[in-house]
């Protein structure tokens, strides 16, 4: 904990099946409950997020490549903020069966709009192993995507294992 009574990284998500939230809770225990405050977006204003330096962001994709409706809600509201100085990871959700050209697509416009607000991010997460046919949450040369990528309806087996690694390596991308 630091000074302020707060976790040292702020994580935030948006969930209607509770599929988000769930890998939310998965990842604030493998980092440690004291080392991380959880928020769900349609509960905490988003301007909260600037409280920490240390950021994970969580989204799930919706149908054709669609934001999740907490993180549609708040999404002019994150232009007015101020990421400079702040180090994100994000984590995203998706269908790469039954929507095989929007993988984790909401992941890929929350990066982009992060990036232009100043964030640094981390977490990026190899592509390989995945079968979909598009994604905007993909690096320019494809092989990875810009956070974890998780797809609970086809793949549920592997997430636990992921979120272990993902997590191991976000903090050492924090600094941890």
């Amino acid at each position: 904990m630091n000074t302020s009574g707060r976790a040292q990284i702020g994580l935030f998500y948006g969930s209607s099946t509770c599929y988000t939230e769930i890998v939310g809770e998965k990842i604030r225990a493998q980092i440690g409950e004291a080392n991380v405050d959880i928020f769900n977006i349609s509960d905490e204003p988003i301007a909260t997020a600037l409280y920490y330096d240390l950021l994970i962001m969580g989204i799930p994709t919706w149908d054709y490549g669609e934001l999740q409706e907490d993180w549609e809600e708040i999404w002019d509201e994150l232009d007015e903020l101020d990421f400079s100085g702040k180090v994100v990871a994000l984590y995203g959700l998706g269908d790469q069966v039954g929507y095989p050209e929007w993988f984790l697509d909401a992941m890929g416009y929350l990066h982009h709009k992060l990036v232009k607000l100043g964030a640094q991010l981390v977490g990026y997460w190899p592509s390989k192993g995945y079968e979909f046919e598009a994604s905007k949450a993909l690096t320019d040369d494809e092989q990875f995507f810009v956070g974890l990528a998780l797809d609970e309806e086809n793949e549920f087996a592997e997430t636990d294992t992921r979120i272990a690694a993902w997590c191991d390596q976000v903090l050492a991308e924090f600094g941890q």
